[in-house]
Protein backbone atom coordinates (compact mmCIF):
# COMPACT_ATOMS: atom_id res chain seq x y z
CA UNK A 1 0.00 0.00 0.00
CA UNK A 2 2.80 2.43 -0.80
CA UNK A 3 3.53 4.56 -3.83
CA UNK A 4 7.19 4.44 -4.83
CA UNK A 5 8.18 3.50 -1.30
CA UNK A 6 6.33 6.38 0.39
CA UNK A 7 4.40 5.43 3.52
CA UNK A 8 0.71 6.03 2.64
CA UNK A 9 0.24 8.09 5.78
CA UNK A 10 2.20 10.90 4.12
CA UNK A 11 -0.28 10.97 1.25
CA UNK A 12 -3.01 11.36 3.87
CA UNK A 13 -1.03 14.28 5.30
CA UNK A 14 -0.84 15.78 1.79
CA UNK A 15 -4.60 15.39 1.35
CA UNK A 16 -5.32 16.98 4.70
CA UNK A 17 -2.91 19.82 3.87
CA UNK A 18 -4.70 20.49 0.56
CA UNK A 19 -8.12 20.21 2.19
CA UNK A 20 -7.25 22.82 4.79
CA UNK A 21 -5.42 25.05 2.31
CA UNK A 22 -8.50 25.10 0.07
CA UNK A 23 -11.09 25.60 2.77
CA UNK A 24 -9.25 28.17 4.84
CA UNK A 25 -8.06 30.16 1.83
CA UNK A 26 -11.76 30.73 1.18
CA UNK A 27 -12.44 31.52 4.84
CA UNK A 28 -9.62 34.02 5.31
CA UNK A 29 -10.13 35.65 1.93
CA UNK A 30 -12.96 37.45 3.71
CA UNK A 31 -10.60 40.22 4.84
CA UNK A 32 -10.25 41.33 1.21
CA UNK A 33 -14.05 41.45 0.84
CA UNK A 34 -14.67 43.45 4.05
CA UNK A 35 -14.51 46.96 2.57
CA UNK A 36 -16.30 46.13 -0.72
CA UNK A 37 -19.15 44.48 1.18
CA UNK A 38 -19.32 47.34 3.69
CA UNK A 39 -19.70 49.82 0.83
CA UNK A 40 -22.01 47.65 -1.30
CA UNK A 41 -24.59 47.15 1.44
CA UNK A 42 -24.00 50.30 3.54
CA UNK A 43 -23.36 48.12 6.59
CA UNK A 44 -21.73 48.85 9.94
CA UNK A 45 -18.56 46.97 10.85
CA UNK A 46 -20.28 44.73 13.35
CA UNK A 47 -22.85 43.67 10.76
CA UNK A 48 -20.20 42.98 8.13
CA UNK A 49 -18.00 41.05 10.57
CA UNK A 50 -20.96 38.79 11.34
CA UNK A 51 -20.69 37.30 7.83
CA UNK A 52 -17.30 35.81 8.74
CA UNK A 53 -18.29 34.96 12.30
CA UNK A 54 -21.26 32.84 11.24
CA UNK A 55 -18.92 30.85 9.00
CA UNK A 56 -16.30 30.48 11.76
CA UNK A 57 -18.91 29.41 14.31
CA UNK A 58 -20.30 26.79 11.97
CA UNK A 59 -17.03 25.31 10.74
CA UNK A 60 -15.97 24.69 14.32
CA UNK A 61 -19.40 23.59 15.55
CA UNK A 62 -20.19 21.26 12.63
CA UNK A 63 -16.86 19.55 13.26
CA UNK A 64 -18.44 17.50 16.03
CA UNK A 65 -20.99 16.04 13.61
CA UNK A 66 -18.40 15.64 10.86
CA UNK A 67 -16.07 13.76 13.17
CA UNK A 68 -18.90 11.45 14.24
CA UNK A 69 -19.76 10.68 10.61
CA UNK A 70 -16.15 10.21 9.55
CA UNK A 71 -15.49 7.82 12.44
CA UNK A 72 -18.10 5.56 10.84
CA UNK A 73 -17.88 6.17 7.09
CA UNK A 74 -14.26 7.20 6.67
CA UNK A 75 -13.05 10.73 5.91
CA UNK A 76 -13.15 10.75 2.10
CA UNK A 77 -16.88 11.33 1.40
CA UNK A 78 -17.14 13.93 4.17
CA UNK A 79 -14.09 15.85 2.93
CA UNK A 80 -15.27 15.91 -0.70
CA UNK A 81 -18.85 16.79 0.21
CA UNK A 82 -17.76 19.52 2.59
CA UNK A 83 -15.51 21.31 0.11
CA UNK A 84 -18.13 21.08 -2.64
CA UNK A 85 -20.56 22.73 -0.23
CA UNK A 86 -18.01 25.54 0.26
CA UNK A 87 -17.97 26.03 -3.51
CA UNK A 88 -21.76 26.15 -3.60
CA UNK A 89 -21.81 28.72 -0.79
CA UNK A 90 -19.42 30.96 -2.70
CA UNK A 91 -21.67 30.77 -5.77
CA UNK A 92 -24.63 31.87 -3.65
CA UNK A 93 -22.55 34.69 -2.14
CA UNK A 94 -21.72 35.94 -5.64
CA UNK A 95 -25.44 36.44 -6.30
CA UNK A 96 -26.24 38.07 -2.94
CA UNK A 97 -28.44 41.15 -2.98
CA UNK A 98 -28.24 41.78 0.77
CA UNK A 99 -26.20 40.95 3.84
CA UNK A 100 -28.83 38.37 4.79
CA UNK A 101 -28.11 36.48 1.59
CA UNK A 102 -24.38 36.68 2.35
CA UNK A 103 -25.08 35.28 5.81
CA UNK A 104 -26.72 32.32 4.09
CA UNK A 105 -24.29 31.81 1.20
CA UNK A 106 -20.92 32.63 2.70
CA UNK A 107 -21.78 32.26 6.37
CA UNK A 108 -23.73 29.00 6.27
CA UNK A 109 -22.43 27.47 3.04
CA UNK A 110 -18.73 28.08 3.66
CA UNK A 111 -19.06 27.50 7.41
CA UNK A 112 -20.81 24.13 7.20
CA UNK A 113 -18.64 23.03 4.28
CA UNK A 114 -15.32 23.76 6.00
CA UNK A 115 -16.68 22.19 9.18
CA UNK A 116 -17.48 18.96 7.34
CA UNK A 117 -14.04 18.72 5.75
CA UNK A 118 -11.67 20.09 8.41
CA UNK A 119 -12.06 17.74 11.37
CA UNK A 120 -12.21 14.46 9.37
CA UNK A 121 -9.02 15.37 7.49
CA UNK A 122 -6.96 16.25 10.58
CA UNK A 123 -8.38 13.29 12.53
CA UNK A 124 -7.35 10.97 9.68
CA UNK A 125 -3.74 12.07 10.11
CA UNK A 126 -3.79 11.15 13.82
CA UNK A 127 -4.73 7.57 12.95
CA UNK A 128 -1.79 7.12 10.57
CA UNK A 129 0.90 8.29 13.01
CA UNK A 130 1.87 7.72 16.61
CA UNK A 131 5.57 8.50 17.07
CA UNK A 132 5.48 11.04 14.24
CA UNK A 133 2.11 12.49 15.17
CA UNK A 134 3.40 15.95 16.08
CA UNK A 135 5.33 16.39 12.83
CA UNK A 136 2.54 14.95 10.67
CA UNK A 137 -0.08 17.16 12.32
CA UNK A 138 2.14 20.21 11.92
CA UNK A 139 2.56 19.53 8.22
CA UNK A 140 -1.15 18.90 7.69
CA UNK A 141 -2.42 21.99 9.48
CA UNK A 142 0.22 24.10 7.74
CA UNK A 143 -2.40 24.08 5.00
CA UNK A 144 -4.35 26.57 7.08
CA UNK A 145 -1.35 28.86 7.24
CA UNK A 146 -0.71 28.62 3.50
CA UNK A 147 -4.41 29.18 2.85
CA UNK A 148 -4.28 32.29 5.03
CA UNK A 149 -1.19 33.41 3.15
CA UNK A 150 -2.71 33.18 -0.32
CA UNK A 151 -6.48 33.59 0.19
CA UNK A 152 -6.77 37.31 0.95
CA UNK A 153 -4.08 38.52 -1.52
CA UNK A 154 -5.57 36.42 -4.31
CA UNK A 155 -9.06 37.74 -3.58
CA UNK A 156 -7.76 41.32 -3.26
CA UNK A 157 -6.09 41.13 -6.68
CA UNK A 158 -9.14 39.54 -8.32
CA UNK A 159 -11.53 42.08 -6.78
CA UNK A 160 -9.41 44.93 -8.14
CA UNK A 161 -9.53 43.39 -11.62
CA UNK A 162 -13.00 41.86 -11.98
CA UNK A 163 -15.05 42.90 -8.91
CA UNK A 164 -16.12 41.03 -5.81
CA UNK A 165 -18.98 39.01 -7.33
CA UNK A 166 -16.96 37.36 -10.13
CA UNK A 167 -14.17 36.80 -7.62
CA UNK A 168 -16.46 34.58 -5.55
CA UNK A 169 -17.16 32.51 -8.69
CA UNK A 170 -13.45 32.06 -9.41
CA UNK A 171 -12.85 30.97 -5.82
CA UNK A 172 -15.76 28.52 -6.09
CA UNK A 173 -14.17 26.84 -9.12
CA UNK A 174 -10.81 26.55 -7.35
CA UNK A 175 -12.54 25.03 -4.30
CA UNK A 176 -14.29 22.38 -6.39
CA UNK A 177 -10.95 21.35 -7.91
CA UNK A 178 -9.36 21.18 -4.46
CA UNK A 179 -12.22 19.00 -3.22
CA UNK A 180 -11.56 16.28 -5.76
CA UNK A 181 -7.79 16.12 -5.26
CA UNK A 182 -7.89 16.30 -1.46
CA UNK A 183 -10.64 13.69 -1.31
CA UNK A 184 -8.61 11.31 -3.46
CA UNK A 185 -5.68 11.46 -1.02
CA UNK A 186 -7.44 11.33 2.37
CA UNK A 187 -8.32 7.79 3.48
CA UNK A 188 -9.30 5.61 6.44
CA UNK A 189 -6.79 4.51 9.08
CA UNK A 190 -3.90 2.11 8.35
CA UNK A 191 -5.65 -0.89 9.89
CA UNK A 192 -7.99 -0.94 6.87
CA UNK A 193 -4.98 -1.51 4.61
CA UNK A 194 -3.14 -4.09 6.71
CA UNK A 195 -0.71 -1.49 8.05
CA UNK A 196 0.19 0.04 11.39
CA UNK A 197 0.86 3.66 12.37
CA UNK A 198 4.22 5.15 11.26
CA UNK A 199 4.72 2.28 8.80
CA UNK A 200 5.07 -0.29 11.58
CA UNK A 201 3.64 -3.81 11.53
CA UNK A 202 -0.16 -4.02 11.69
CA UNK A 203 -1.69 -3.66 15.13
CA UNK A 204 -3.36 -6.60 16.80
CA UNK A 205 -7.07 -6.81 16.10
CA UNK A 206 -9.13 -4.46 18.23
CA UNK A 207 -6.29 -2.14 19.24
CA UNK A 208 -5.93 1.53 18.35
CA UNK A 209 -2.36 2.24 19.40
CA UNK A 210 -0.25 2.50 22.51
CA UNK A 211 -2.71 4.76 24.29
CA UNK A 212 -6.05 3.62 25.65
CA UNK A 213 -8.96 4.99 23.68
CA UNK A 214 -11.99 6.72 25.14
CA UNK A 215 -15.45 7.22 23.72
CA UNK A 216 -16.74 10.76 23.29
CA UNK A 217 -18.95 10.29 26.35
CA UNK A 218 -16.00 9.16 28.46
CA UNK A 219 -13.82 12.02 27.24
CA UNK A 220 -16.55 14.57 28.02
CA UNK A 221 -16.69 13.25 31.56
CA UNK A 222 -13.09 14.28 32.20
CA UNK A 223 -11.41 17.42 33.53
CA UNK A 224 -8.82 17.63 30.69
CA UNK A 225 -11.59 17.72 28.09
CA UNK A 226 -13.33 20.68 29.71
CA UNK A 227 -10.09 22.50 30.44
CA UNK A 228 -9.10 22.30 26.77
CA UNK A 229 -12.63 23.18 25.67
CA UNK A 230 -12.96 26.20 27.94
CA UNK A 231 -9.44 27.47 27.28
CA UNK A 232 -9.92 27.31 23.53
CA UNK A 233 -13.34 28.97 23.80
CA UNK A 234 -11.99 31.91 25.82
CA UNK A 235 -8.99 32.43 23.54
CA UNK A 236 -11.20 32.38 20.47
CA UNK A 237 -13.07 35.53 21.46
CA UNK A 238 -9.98 37.45 20.38
CA UNK A 239 -8.31 34.94 18.08
CA UNK A 240 -10.17 35.82 14.89
CA UNK A 241 -10.47 39.57 15.40
CA UNK A 242 -7.28 40.35 13.42
CA UNK A 243 -8.36 38.20 10.49
CA UNK A 244 -11.54 40.26 10.15
CA UNK A 245 -10.61 43.74 11.37
CA UNK A 246 -6.93 44.26 10.58
CA UNK A 247 -7.69 45.83 7.17
CA UNK A 248 -10.10 48.48 8.50
CA UNK A 249 -7.80 48.93 11.52
CA UNK A 250 -4.83 49.96 9.39
CA UNK A 251 -7.05 52.13 7.24
CA UNK A 252 -8.13 54.00 10.39
CA UNK A 253 -4.44 54.42 11.26
CA UNK A 254 -3.88 56.23 7.97
CA UNK A 255 -2.23 53.28 6.23
CA UNK A 256 -3.29 51.74 2.93
CA UNK A 257 -5.75 48.90 2.43
CA UNK A 258 -3.01 47.08 0.51
CA UNK A 259 -0.84 47.13 3.63
CA UNK A 260 -3.74 45.60 5.56
CA UNK A 261 -3.91 42.75 3.05
CA UNK A 262 -0.14 42.35 3.41
CA UNK A 263 -0.65 41.89 7.16
CA UNK A 264 -3.13 39.09 6.44
CA UNK A 265 -0.40 37.47 4.33
CA UNK A 266 2.06 37.87 7.20
CA UNK A 267 -0.42 36.29 9.59
CA UNK A 268 -0.36 33.34 7.19
CA UNK A 269 3.44 33.31 7.05
CA UNK A 270 3.67 33.39 10.84
CA UNK A 271 0.98 30.74 11.13
CA UNK A 272 2.78 28.39 8.76
CA UNK A 273 6.13 28.82 10.54
CA UNK A 274 4.49 28.48 13.96
CA UNK A 275 2.91 25.14 13.08
CA UNK A 276 6.33 23.64 12.35
CA UNK A 277 8.32 25.50 15.00
CA UNK A 278 6.06 24.96 18.00
CA UNK A 279 5.03 21.43 17.00
CA UNK A 280 8.71 20.47 17.04
CA UNK A 281 9.28 22.14 20.41
CA UNK A 282 6.77 19.80 22.02
CA UNK A 283 9.36 17.00 21.92
CA UNK A 284 11.26 18.60 24.81
CA UNK A 285 8.76 20.94 26.44
CA UNK A 286 5.79 18.57 26.20
CA UNK A 287 2.54 19.16 24.35
CA UNK A 288 0.52 20.43 27.30
CA UNK A 289 3.08 23.08 28.31
CA UNK A 290 3.66 24.04 24.68
CA UNK A 291 -0.09 24.41 24.19
CA UNK A 292 -0.32 26.63 27.27
CA UNK A 293 2.49 28.85 25.98
CA UNK A 294 0.50 29.53 22.80
CA UNK A 295 -2.10 31.27 24.98
CA UNK A 296 0.53 33.45 26.61
CA UNK A 297 2.13 34.37 23.30
CA UNK A 298 -1.19 35.26 21.66
CA UNK A 299 -2.21 37.36 24.68
CA UNK A 300 1.04 39.33 24.68
CA UNK A 301 0.77 39.95 20.95
CA UNK A 302 -2.78 41.27 21.32
CA UNK A 303 -1.51 43.78 23.89
CA UNK A 304 1.16 44.81 21.39
CA UNK A 305 -1.49 45.21 18.69
CA UNK A 306 -3.65 47.44 20.86
CA UNK A 307 -0.76 49.92 21.09
CA UNK A 308 0.46 49.68 17.48
CA UNK A 309 -0.14 52.06 14.58
CA UNK A 310 3.26 52.00 12.82
CA UNK A 311 4.15 49.62 10.01
CA UNK A 312 7.09 47.91 11.80
CA UNK A 313 5.04 47.24 14.93
CA UNK A 314 2.09 45.88 12.96
CA UNK A 315 4.35 43.65 10.88
CA UNK A 316 5.90 42.24 14.06
CA UNK A 317 2.44 41.67 15.52
CA UNK A 318 1.17 39.87 12.42
CA UNK A 319 4.15 37.51 12.20
CA UNK A 320 4.27 36.64 15.90
CA UNK A 321 0.52 36.45 16.51
CA UNK A 322 0.24 34.26 13.43
CA UNK A 323 2.99 31.99 14.79
CA UNK A 324 1.23 31.48 18.12
CA UNK A 325 -2.09 30.93 16.37
CA UNK A 326 -0.43 28.35 14.13
CA UNK A 327 1.11 26.58 17.09
CA UNK A 328 -2.26 26.49 18.86
CA UNK A 329 -3.94 24.86 15.85
CA UNK A 330 -1.08 22.40 15.27
CA UNK A 331 -0.80 21.17 18.85
CA UNK A 332 -4.50 20.87 19.73
CA UNK A 333 -5.38 17.67 17.79
CA UNK A 334 -2.27 15.83 18.99
CA UNK A 335 -2.90 16.92 22.58
CA UNK A 336 -6.42 15.52 22.32
CA UNK A 337 -4.98 12.25 20.99
CA UNK A 338 -2.49 12.15 23.88
CA UNK A 339 -5.32 12.36 26.39
CA UNK A 340 -8.11 10.37 24.74
CA UNK A 341 -6.52 8.01 22.20
CA UNK A 342 -7.80 7.15 18.73
CA UNK A 343 -11.04 5.33 19.53
CA UNK A 344 -13.38 8.28 18.81
CA UNK A 345 -10.82 10.92 17.97
CA UNK A 346 -12.79 12.59 15.18
CA UNK A 347 -15.79 13.06 17.47
CA UNK A 348 -13.60 14.28 20.34
CA UNK A 349 -11.70 16.82 18.24
CA UNK A 350 -14.88 18.04 16.59
CA UNK A 351 -16.61 18.53 19.93
CA UNK A 352 -13.61 20.37 21.36
CA UNK A 353 -13.60 22.71 18.37
CA UNK A 354 -17.24 23.63 18.98
CA UNK A 355 -15.98 25.80 21.85
CA UNK A 356 -13.75 27.68 19.41
CA UNK A 357 -16.85 28.22 17.28
CA UNK A 358 -18.66 30.00 20.10
CA UNK A 359 -15.77 32.39 20.63
CA UNK A 360 -15.46 32.97 16.89
CA UNK A 361 -19.18 33.72 16.58
CA UNK A 362 -19.15 36.53 19.13
CA UNK A 363 -15.58 37.87 19.12
CA UNK A 364 -15.34 39.63 15.76
CA UNK A 365 -18.87 41.12 15.73
CA UNK A 366 -18.42 42.36 19.32
CA UNK A 367 -15.15 44.00 18.30
CA UNK A 368 -16.92 45.57 15.33
CA UNK A 369 -19.84 46.84 17.37
CA UNK A 370 -17.39 48.12 20.00
CA UNK A 371 -15.71 50.14 17.29
CA UNK A 372 -19.07 51.40 16.03
CA UNK A 373 -19.92 52.57 19.57
CA UNK A 374 -16.55 53.73 20.98
CA UNK A 375 -14.66 54.55 17.79
CA UNK A 376 -11.78 52.27 18.82
CA UNK A 377 -10.83 48.58 18.84
CA UNK A 378 -8.53 48.86 21.89
CA UNK A 379 -10.95 47.70 24.57
CA UNK A 380 -12.03 44.62 22.62
CA UNK A 381 -8.43 43.70 21.81
CA UNK A 382 -7.30 43.99 25.43
CA UNK A 383 -10.28 41.95 26.61
CA UNK A 384 -9.23 39.22 24.19
CA UNK A 385 -5.70 39.31 25.62
CA UNK A 386 -7.02 38.90 29.17
CA UNK A 387 -9.03 35.84 28.16
CA UNK A 388 -5.89 34.27 26.66
CA UNK A 389 -4.16 34.51 30.04
CA UNK A 390 -7.14 32.84 31.75
CA UNK A 391 -6.84 30.00 29.21
CA UNK A 392 -3.17 29.60 30.11
CA UNK A 393 -4.03 29.14 33.79
CA UNK A 394 -6.71 26.55 33.01
CA UNK A 395 -4.31 24.52 30.88
CA UNK A 396 -1.58 24.53 33.49
CA UNK A 397 -4.01 23.18 36.11
CA UNK A 398 -4.52 19.96 34.10
CA UNK A 399 -2.23 16.95 34.73
CA UNK A 400 0.12 15.79 31.98
CA UNK A 401 -1.56 13.23 29.66
CA UNK A 402 0.52 10.25 30.87
CA UNK A 403 -0.11 11.12 34.51
CA UNK A 404 -3.82 11.69 33.89
CA UNK A 405 -4.18 8.36 32.07
CA UNK A 406 -2.39 6.59 34.92
CA UNK A 407 -4.70 8.24 37.45
CA UNK A 408 -7.71 7.30 35.34
CA UNK A 409 -6.63 3.67 35.07
CA UNK A 410 -5.90 3.54 38.80
CA UNK A 411 -9.39 4.77 39.61
CA UNK A 412 -11.02 1.96 37.62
Amino acid sequence: MSLKGVFPGWWVVAGAFLCMLTGFAMVYSFAAFFNPLEKEFGAQRGETALVFSIAAFLYFSVGAIAGFIADRTGPRPVVIGGLLLVAAGLVVAAQAGSLIELYVGYGIGVGVGVGLSYVPSIAAVQHWFHRGRGTASGLAVAGIGVGTLIGAPLAHELIARIGWRPTYLVLAALTAAGALVAGALVRRGPEHYGLGPDGDAPLAHGTTGAMPGYSLHEAMGSWPFWAIYTGALLMSFGLFVPFVHIVPYVRDAGLSEGFGVLLIMLLGVGSTVGRFLFASLTTWLGRRRSFAMMYVGAGVMMIVWSQSTSKPALVAFALLFGAFYGGFVAIAPSLAADYFGARALGSVIGTLYSGVGIGALFGSPVAGFAYDFFGSYSGAILAGAALCFVSFVLTMLVPEPARWRAMRQGAR
